[in-house]
């Protein structure tokens, strides 16, 4: 049960604990490829940590994860409820039934002695975590959003009017490197 598990497309998508990844092997919301979030064991220091802070069903602590990347990344129900039963089984976390059925999940002292030995692991992967949010909040700006689509509008029409000659298709280059440069340097 707690083998490597495969995601739509048949990618692998490791151990349990390596992290969740949101409908693509990508690791992010649209499987952009800019890497895993979370290494071997990251998602059970998030997940203990935000039990930690308050007792919480299993959406919660994806939605929670969600928000302290950003928006950016969402780890799959499919990595989540299995992390929990695994922290559950080793007595990290524990059970609070709820009267309609539901399970909450809340930190044992086992968890919170474990997360304590942690910690500067832990700080790190908040680090990791609050950067690709501040990322993801730039990327949504509408003055990028608006260029970018300005970018991609005049490409497209440019390529539409006909065949390109390889003098325009240089030329069209060369001013992609040149934003490129400038962007990377700003």
């Amino acid at each position: 049960m707690y083998g490597n598990h495969r995601g739509r497309g048949g990618h692998d998508l490791g151990p349990l604990g390596r992290g969740g990844r949101h409908e693509s092997a990508g690791g992010f919301k649209g499987g952009r490829g800019r890497g895993r979030m979370f290494e071997h064991g990251d998602l059970k220091l998030v997940i203990l940590n935000l039990l930690q802070a308050r007792p919480s069903h299993g959406y919660e602590i994806i939605k929670a994860i969600e928000g302290l990347a950003g928006g950016d990344y969402s780890p799959s129900p499919g990595v989540v409820y299995p992390t929990l039963t695994l922290l559950e089984e080793i007595g990290q976390v524990k059970n609070i039934p709820e009267q309609d059925g539901k399970k909450r999940y809340g930190i044992t002292p086992e968890g919170s002695a474990f997360l304590e030995g942690q910690r500067e692991a832990l700080q790190r992967i908040l680090a990791r975590m609050a950067s690709a949010g501040s990322i993801a909040d730039a990327r949504q700006a509408p003055e990028l959003q608006r260029a970018m689509e300005n970018f991609k509008m005049a490409l497209h029409f440019r390529l539409g009017r006909g065949s390109l000659d390889a003098e325009a298709i240089r030329k069209i280059a060369d001013a992609i490197d040149r934003a490129a440069v400038d962007v990377e340097r700003s």
